[in-house]
């Protein structure tokens, strides 16, 4: 999870400009996705700081893009010059395919967090890589897998997303969420084949943003919309938990040394229900549209 924020209490040390470049680095390895003949790396990454942090590197951030796209080309270099014993090896066993910048350049965007996040010294990235289905070619929004990388001191917690594939720009609505928050009454009409639940931030997107306690997580759920049944489904990405009348979801993660990963787990969701996140904030969904 993203690190919470505490009144008065910060990380006492600061990062280094290096520090910044290493944790692009990082990132960048955690997102390699092989196929048939190449094997793709990010070429966008945004890096988030506590706005104090980045205050103090905005005046050399010129500097620092220049240099982090000189480590991303390094680095790729490295991981194609592979040690003689694997080169020799490969005689026998065929070579690996070239690790190849999913872009045609690298972007690299430095930004304060305005969702009061991140502590003093913390650094949130994000990468995106679009990535093909099954044995396709690389194509437009077919899906595409979101690493999150947050460090905290010595400690650095890896979060994997992959988004579904990209839709037309004003689809039908298709079902619609009313709910009521700290904000008022809200409704919200669910368009898309995915829709996210969540008080949001940097670290969490959230198509409907519940403005609540912080019961309610950032990334509290998702409902997912099969484009050939037309049938719905809901998955818990909650700390607190989220029901669907009244029933309890199964968790729709699982949080192994350091990276939370979806598991595939979820849920039917009828045409009329009411959909509780940590008992906080109910929303009532109602398909408006046959499938």
């Amino acid at each position: 999870m993203a690190p919470q924020r505490t009144p008065g209490i910060e990380t006492a040390s600061k990062r280094s400009a290096r520090d910044l470049i290493d944790a692009v680095i990082e990132n960048m390895r955690a997102n390699l996705e092989p196929l048939k003949y190449s094997t793709l790396v990010p070429s966008r990454y945004v890096v988030y700081l506590h706005p104090d942090e980045f205050a103090r590197i905005e005046p050399i951030i010129p500097v620092l893009q220049e240099q982090t796209v000189r480590a991303l080309s390094e680095e790729l270099a490295k991981l194609n010059n592979r040690p003689a014993y694997r080169k020799y090896l490969e005689r026998f066993t065929g070579s690996e395919p070239p690790v190849e910048n999913a872009g045609q350049q690298w972007r690299i965007e430095f930004l304060p967090d305005a969702d009061a996040e991140l502590n003093l010294g913390d650094i949130l990235i994000h990468s995106e890589l679009s990535i093909p289905s099954g044995g396709e070619g690389l194509g437009a929004g077919q899906r595409t897998r979101r690493i999150t990388t947050t460090h905290v001191g010595p400690r650095t917690v890896t979060r994997e997303e992959t988004i579904g594939r990209t839709e037309p720009t004003s689809p039908p609505v298709r079902a619609r969420l009313r709910y009521q928050d700290n904000a008022g009454p809200h409704t919200f009409d669910v368009c898309r084949d995915t829709t996210t639940i969540g008080r949001g931030g940097v670290a969490y997107r959230a198509d409907v943003r519940i403005d609540a306690s912080v019961d309610v997580s950032r990334e509290h759920a998702r409902i997912r919309r099969d484009p050939d049944s037309g049938r719905f489904f809901i998955v818990d990405l909650s700390t607190l938990g989220t029901t669907v009348n009244g029933q309890r979801l199964p968790k729709g993660y699982v949080d192994e040394d350091g990276t939370k990963r979806e598991n595939g787990v979820e849920t039917p969701l009828p045409a009329n229900s009411r959909i509780g996140l940590a008992d906080t904030v109910f929303l009532d969904f109602e398909i408006v549209a046959a499938p």
